[in-house]
């Protein structure tokens, strides 16, 4: 499935950086946000390789949800695609933007796929670990190699948000005694903790289950964690006929390997 997840998202990722080049033309959707063409063919693209692979697993979408098509996710199985994220990156012309593909299985993000096509890298991981692929010109697997998160130093670094840092995020990183911290786009965010790069998280505000689903899943399958305000780890897939705010996720923290 990995496998498949990679393919998928490296197609994905060629249609994005044409539009990317050319320059995208930008609409906004019902909820504010923006979309552009990129993000529809890169979604059409995906969901045609899963369906085909994977009929019997419903499929959670970001443009679809965002068109009212949602189906249920009762039978604890589903996949989560957001096919552009960071599109305010993408528009203004950053690097930072990524394709996410994550498969969940009671609540759990088991196995899921992080590509950034305009830096040319893509994470990956499941239950048998994550990796970081170095990928070249035609989707060609330039290298590959294994990552984890590390201990978490006695001078902590923290990634937030580029497009939505909040004072709540300063608080708790001045809380934590965080000082040293990294503004990223996307869920590049949960894959600099991936490899070892970043310690910590803390994301306070509006995500969407696709948003994180992916990230989350690498980060598990480096030895990390992601939290909700509770503390118990963050879950996907809240009721069987969902409604768009039934994928909003709590507040939560992403950590990588915490001290004893």
């Amino acid at each position: 499935m990995l496998e498949i997840f990679t393919a998928a998202a490296i197609e994905a990722g060629a249609v994005i950086m044409t539009v990317f080049r050319a320059g995208p033309e930008v609409r906004i959707k019902c909820d504010q946000s923006p979309v552009t063409i990129a993000d529809e063919k890169a979604e059409a693209i995906i969901a045609g390789i899963l369906t085909k692979a994977y009929p019997d697993i419903p499929l959670v979408a970001e443009e679809a949800c965002a068109a009212g098509h949602m189906p249920a996710t009762g039978s604890g199985r589903f996949f989560l695609v957001d096919p552009l994220d960071g599109t305010k990156e993408f528009i203004n012309k950053s690097e930072d933007f990524t394709v996410n593909i994550a498969l969940i299985v009671e609540g759990r993000p088991v196995a899921g796929v992080v590509y950034a096509p305009a830096k040319g890298v893509l994470y990956r991981g499941d239950a048998q670990g994550a990796e970081k692929l170095v990928i070249g010109e035609g989707g060609r697997l330039v290298s590959r190699h294994t990552i984890g998160v590390r201990a978490c130093p006695e001078k902590p670094v923290a990634v937030a948000s580029r497009s939505h840092n909040s004072p709540e995020t300063l608080a708790f990183l001045e809380k934590e005694g965080v000082h040293d911290y990294r503004s990223v786009g996307s869920s590049l965010k949960f894959c600099l903790i991936a490899e070892g790069e970043a310690d910590i998280y803390p994301r306070f505000g509006r995500t969407m289950e696709w948003d994180t689903a992916a990230g989350d899943a690498v980060v598990r399958a480096a030895g990390g964690s992601t939290v909700g305000p509770d503390g118990n780890p963050l879950s996907y897939g809240k009721r069987n006929q969902p409604t768009d705010s039934d994928f909003a996720n709590a507040d939560f923290i992403c950590w990588g390997r915490r001290q004893a």
